[in-house]
Formats: structure tokens, sequence, C-alpha cells
């Protein structure tokens, strides 16, 4: 298709996407045999290389194996341990019950399309995660969009949806996300909250980010804002803050009944494996243990922004630890910056282009973790102070007219 990201496959492939990187998770990798300081892990917390973490990891595939537990959690992939974290994990957010799920994009997407049905109407950001938009599209809820964080065209898409629901009998779910993962701001929960019970509305929201990083205890967006009693359905990640796989929904107990037995991404599906569950349990003790690694992500996000900033690049309204920066450009040319950026200075970034941003937007995206030091900042912060004079000057758009590198 011709707007679809696999029109840039010729530029990209292998490098903007489908990279590899190798070696042990953190700060410097390797890609393509080179040594490369990396932005674009979600290893928050610095987690995946903590000696406990690996340790944990290793004894449960000893004793277990991958395989273990074999088949779907209704029927024999159900264990203590499972049910441990659940407990842990409500615990820690402050919910009455909490459902493991085996992949979070999926598990997402199947929560609701388990919660609604065609009397229901659903209101999301329309920035909203693929999980969420995919999740919509399977439900047969009506459902409208209300501009990103705009709580007046909220309160309108409300006054729509009880007009319809006065007539089916349904219910309206409002979606949000407490941190948007491109662009790093955080979902309005406050205002959000405070038009979800005028209208009587429930509120589901995706705490991927937020999860582990916001909030004084790190319990996320909910926190953070003072409403986490008022989130209906919490849905998190491991895939973040603690550095692995699956994902939860944390809520009231009658709420995750329901999903236990309606969710079908988690009837139909082998269960979270066994190594992932006892490692989980430990990431969650060291993620509650160790504040001074949320401090610490905290820091360098900071001077990392900071010193972005103080360059003249837009880093857009990020909140969170998420750097967006934004400049235009052609894929062409973000391949060309990318290449500066790998090969003139070992750093490794994601960068976004067409159709997943604005048409003629580069979005290169770097994600702070706990594990990188002032020096990584410094150095990166000097590499970019390069990329903006090679911009002004129109360096990569001449390399790629020339076919030659930048110089």
């Amino acid at each position: 298709m011709a707007t679809d990201l696999g029109q840039y496959a010729r530029v990209a492939h292998g490098y903007l996407t489908y990279p590899s990187l190798e070696g042990d998770i953190g700060p410097w990798m390797r890609q393509n045999g080179r040594e490369v300081l990396v932005w674009s892990l979600n290893n928050y917390l610095g987690l995946a290389n903590w000696p406990e973490v690996r340790a944990a990891d290793a004894r449960a595939a000893a004793q277990y194996g991958l395989a273990s537990p074999m088949g779907s959690r209704m029927l024999t992939g159900n264990s203590q341990a499972h049910e441990a974290l659940e407990q842990a994990l409500a615990d820690f957010m402050q919910k009455e019950d909490t459902f493991l799920l085996n992949y979070g994009y999926q598990g997402c997407a199947s929560a609701i399309d388990a919660l609604t049905d065609r009397h229901d109407v659903i209101v999301y950001d329309q920035q909203s995660h693929a999980c969420i938009v995919d999740g919509m599209r399977m439900s047969t809820a009506q459902r409208f969009g209300f501009r990103h964080n705009d709580p007046a065209h909220l309160e309108h898409r409300l006054g729509q949806a009880r007009a319809i629901v006065e007539r089916t009998g349904g219910g309206i779910l409002i979606i949000t996300e407490g941190v948007f993962g491109m662009s790093g701001d955080l979902g309005a929960l406050d205002g959000v909250v405070a038009l979800k019970r005028r209208f009587n509305a429930r509120l589901l929201v995706d705490d991927a980010h937020g999860f582990g990083v916001l909030g004084e205890n790190g319990r996320g967006a909910g926190e953070h804002f003072g409403v986490q009693d008022d989130i209906d359905v919490l849905f998190g990640t491991f895939a973040k803050a603690m550095a692995g796989f699956g994902a939860f929904i944390c809520g009231d107990k009658k709420l995750i009944q329901f999903l236990k037995y309606n969710m079908r991404s988690q009837i139909y599906a082998k269960s979270l494996c066994q190594p992932m569950v006892e490692g989980a349990l430990t990431r969650l003790a060291l993620m509650r243990q160790h504040p001074e690694l949320r401090q610490r992500l905290w820091q360098i996000a900071h001077r990392l922004q900071a010193g972005l900033r103080a360059l003249g690049f837009d880093l857009g309204t990020t909140q969170s630890p998420v750097t967006p920066v934004y400049l235009s450009g052609s894929p062409e040319e973000a391949k060309a910056l990318t290449l500066h950026l790998r090969h003139e200075h070992n750093i490794f970034v994601s960068v976004v282009v067409y159709p997943a941003v604005d048409k003629g937007t580069i979005l290169i995206r770097l994600m702070p973790t706990a594990a990188h030091t002032e020096e990584d900042v410094q150095c990166t912060l000097d590499a970019f102070a390069e990329v903006k004079r090679h911009m002004e000057e129109g360096r990569y758009d001449q390399a790629l007219t020339s076919g030659g590198a930048v110089v």
C-alpha cells in the first residue's frame, strides 16, 4: 500500500526499521558490529540487567522451562505464583483485584472488546495507542474520538454518547492514556475524571508508560493526579518499567471476575510463562524497595530534555521521560540524519516518519533510563548540537542528492 510504513522499506529496512541490537540490554549495545549509545529501550528503571532480576529469570527458567505452564489460565495454565503476582499487583496499585495478561497489546485490545457491546458507546482520546484503536475495531460499540486532551470536546462527545445510551440502555466507556508514548505528555486525568462523574461513565486508562514511573510511589498517572480510585479499568504492562513482557488489568473484584471469563485473548491463549511470572514478582519487589531508581530516571530525563531545549530543539509538550524531538524533513533525510548519528557519534535513536507522524515531520524519540549516565547525556547533547548545525546548512539533503556521506 502507498500509505503504509512498508513504502519506506527500500530506504529504511534493517536500519530505521527492523534494526538489530545485540548484547546485554543497557545504554551501550552493538548494532552492525558497532558499539552504540542506545536511547531506544523502554527499560525505564534499568532493571533488565540487575543481578537480582537476571538471577530470578535464570532460576525460574531452569526450574520450570519456558513451556510451563502449558495451556490457558482457565484450563491448565494457572499456578500459585500467578495468583501471588496478581495479589501483589493489586496491593501495590491499591485496587481490589488484578488479572494477569499474557501480552499487553492483545490484552488491552481484548479487554475493550470484552467490556463493551452494541448498546454501549466508547469515547476515546484521538491519540490513543494502536492497541486501543484495534480493541475498538473489534468491539460492536459505537465510538466517538475527542481531540487530544481537550476537555471541552470530551464534554461534547459525552453529551452525544449519553443521548445514545439513554435509548439503548448501555453505558459509556471513556478511554485515554496515562502517558502518551510518542509525545510524552500526560492524559489530563483530573479533568477526565470530573467529566466521568458528571456523565456517569466508566474510565479505562492505559498506563503502560506511567506504571513504575509516575506518582510518589510509582503507581502511575492515577497516583500522580490523585485519582487512582476513580480509574475503573487500569491497564499496565511489564514491558516498560519492569523490563519484561506480559501485562495486567486492575479494578474491582466484579470487573476482574468478569474479565477472567470473557477476555478471549486469555481464555483461548497460552498463559503467561512461569519464568516471567517469577521474574515479575522480583521486579515488582525491587521497584518498591528502590525508589532511587525512579528518581535517577527523572534526573537523567530532566538533564537530557533541558539540554535539548537549550539547543533550540522542539520537544513538544512532554511531561514524562519520553523525549520526542520534532524536526522537518523527508524519510530519506531522516535516514541520512540517523546515519550521521550512528556512524559519526555512535548514538542509536528511533526515528519515526509518515504515516506514523504527519507528512514532512521527522520524530526522533529518546527514552532515558535510570541506567544512563551524565556522560551519556552530555555526549548525546554534543551530537545533537552538530545535528542542528547540519540541518540548518542542509547537509542531510545534500548527502542524499550527492549519494555521499554527511561530513
